[in-house]
């Protein structure tokens, strides 16, 4: 908490927050005892026209979330967004956000990075995001749960050329017990194989090595993916993904044209 949200909150008129049991038990820490009131993920609609009103009154909301900040993969987005469209002043008071945190103390290039919030539990999306992750050129950055940490690290670890990419999660950030495990996936994957984990987990993928595809690294990708039983079609679109060429070019390998005469 920095000085200027602990008077901010203080001084505003009535404080939206996930949980009032939960943000009561910081904002008593700090002597605030300004008004509460809920805005969670099953009331934020109707929270975002309450707080529009308080505003139309001319008095001054704040909104804060259990831990981190609010939007980044916590209520707030339906109460900004209407609140800008309304035309009111929106103003944002830095604080803790795991992402950030744990980007900064990763040592992996954070000039260009993809947040991608939690991964999806299972399906398609799921596996499109892992295939993303697996062909990204930037660092890659999501959340799991403690539960899930070896299982979505071992997805990641069947991909081809994953294993020796640039792997640090952090977990329990800002907390009594926040740990750094860094290596190369497979490095961190045996890590948490035999040592639980807890608290949320901020995980960050380095990218991998940029590759120019010729055909013949093309063609031996397409006779892996046909391997697995995929049909041509699938196998074309998978290959073309993996090294960012046209699909067109990958067909041309499974169908090679035969010259005019």
């Amino acid at each position: 908490m920095t000085f200027r949200a602990v008077q901010t909150l203080k001084d505003v008129n009535v404080i939206a927050c996930e949980d009032t049991r939960t943000s009561r038990k910081l904002l008593d820490f700090y002597s605030i005892d300004t008004k509460l009131m809920p805005c969670h993920d099953h009331n934020e609609n109707k929270a975002a026209k309450q707080i529009m009103g308080l505003l139309d009154d001319g008095k001054d909301v704040a909104l804060i979330s259990d831990a981190g900040t609010p939007l980044i993969n916590d209520p707030g987005y339906h109460v900004v967004h209407l609140l800008r469209e309304k035309g009111f002043d929106v103003i944002t008071i830095p604080g803790a956000c795991s992402p950030i945190a744990a980007l900064a103390a990763s040592g992996l290039p954070t000039d260009i990075f993809t947040y991608l919030g939690f991964l999806p539990r299972k399906g398609k999306v799921r596996t499109v995001l892992l295939q993303r992750i697996q062909q990204a050129r930037d660092t890659q950055v999501f959340l799991e749960s403690p539960k899930r940490i070896l299982k979505t690290l071992q997805a990641l670890q069947t991909l081809e050329n994953m294993g020796n990419r640039p792997c640090v999660v952090g977990r329990e950030l800002t907390k009594i017990y926040e740990e750094f495990v860094c290596g190369t996936l497979d490095e961190v994957v045996a890590h948490f194989a035999a040592k639980d984990g807890r608290g949320e987990m901020v995980v960050m993928i380095g990218a991998g090595e940029h590759q120019i595809a010729d055909d013949a690294m093309i063609f031996k990708a397409l006779e892996k993916a046909q391997a697995k039983g995929l049909s041509a079609s699938a196998s074309a679109k998978q290959v073309a993904a993996q090294f960012n060429v046209s699909r067109s070019r990958v067909y041309d390998l499974i169908h090679p044209k035969t010259e005019e005469k």
